[in-house]
């Protein structure tokens, strides 16, 4: 078999996030280290960090395509073998356009298709393998579901304790807080201030990613014994996360990352295509929960009783290593890191079968 040529098609930016790019990027290194030729599709607005990402792994990052007959255009100029669609924004009709044109096509979906028609689906949210689908909606591909296919990035991969971190106590925790590559819905400054709220010692570092984020988490006091320090988005954050005693995150697709690292954690639910998986996630005991930013973010008696519900969490999460390492078992034995290998493996396998004569 000649070597794969395979496409990702994804965007980022300070309104779409980082997600997508991110767990395409976590595929690109596995189809790289198998030896394929990988080129991004799309956009990435004001991220000179996911773009540096992309430039040292020696990915070309291309505009667009947009419509089906344009990525059908694209993916025949680019000769390529398989193209990965990762967006909520692309025409549905695309995955269809480019299977009839002979383009094995993976769609990676949080739940809905959109009605898209692929070879392969994945829906690498925990519990999607129990969802079944109502009639009318069942899928014409295959179906990769569940965390077990979690897309991880090389970073992720080497940082993963070789067991679940052990109950640590300490009088002072590290917090680390990030909402995502720009934090598009500006959750830190809110947590920030529950954080504080919850009146515990602690050295809090805020990822923030936007300048009128940090302007926002400047401005909120710490309470004694309390630190804030807020940083850029950075290559680092595996390391960050390892580091911490406690990280508050939002119920995206670092969640995945968050449990292949052990990292006991907290998350808020900052978008409705987040809710289902937080709710699982919450349920299972992989993550404490602290509600939805818009309840948290509500004013009146409704939002004080939120934060102070969030609030009373934290301080449970911050003054026992027992809960936190009882949530960092969890999640650790959750997800093993192999996930992007399952998913590689499936589409070398069809790309494979459908090339050997006969």
């Amino acid at each position: 078999m000649s070597t794969l040529r395979v496409g990702l098609r994804c965007d980022a930016g300070p309104r779409r996030g980082v997600g997508h790019l991110v767990r395409c990027l976590a595929l690109a290194e596995e189809f790289l280290a198998r030896g394929a030729a990988v080129t991004v599709f799309g956009t990435v607005e004001r991220l000179d960090w996911a773009t540096a990402e992309l430039a040292a792994r020696g990915i070309p990052l291309l505009p667009g395509p947009d419509s089906a007959a344009e990525l059908v255009e694209a993916a025949r100029r680019h000769h390529l073998d398989a193209l990965v669609l990762d967006s909520y924004e692309l025409d549905p009709a695309a995955a269809g356009a480019l299977r009839a044109a002979g383009v094995y096509t993976l769609a990676i979906i949080d739940g809905d298709s959109r009605g898209q028609v692929a070879d392969l689906y994945l829906d690498q949210n925990f519990g999607a393998e129990l969802q079944r689908p109502g009639p009318g909606t069942e899928l014409p591909g295959r179906l990769l579901a569940g965390s077990g296919y979690a897309l991880l990035r090389d970073t992720v991969i080497s940082a993963r304790p070789p067991v679940a971190p052990p109950a640590t106590a300490v009088s002072r925790p590290r917090v680390l807080a990030f909402f995502g590559g720009t934090d598009a819905v500006g959750a830190a400054p809110v947590l920030t201030r529950v954080l504080v709220a919850t009146g515990h010692p602690m050295d809090l570092t805020v990822i923030v990613g936007r300048p009128e984020i940090e302007a926002e988490v400047d401005d909120v006091a710490p309470g004694r014994g309390q630190t804030i320090r807020p940083v850029p988005p950075t290559t680092s954050l595996p390391a960050l996360i390892t580091e911490a005693d406690l990280v508050v995150s939002a119920a995206g697709t670092s969640t995945w990352e968050l449990c292949c690292l052990g990292a006991p954690s907290a998350l808020v639910c900052v978008v409705d295509n987040q809710r289902e998986s937080y709710t699982r996630v919450v349920r299972h005991g992989l993550a404490a929960g602290l509600g939805e930013l818009p309840e948290l973010t509500a004013g009146g008696v409704a939002g004080r009783a939120a934060r102070a519900t969030a609030a009373r969490t934290l301080h449970g999460l911050l003054s026992s290593p027992q809960r936190r390492a009882a949530l960092a078992a969890r999640a650790w034995s959750t997800v093993d890191g192999q996930g992007r290998a399952r998913v590689v493996d499936a589409v070398f396998d069809a790309v494979r079968a459908a090339t050997v004569p006969g």
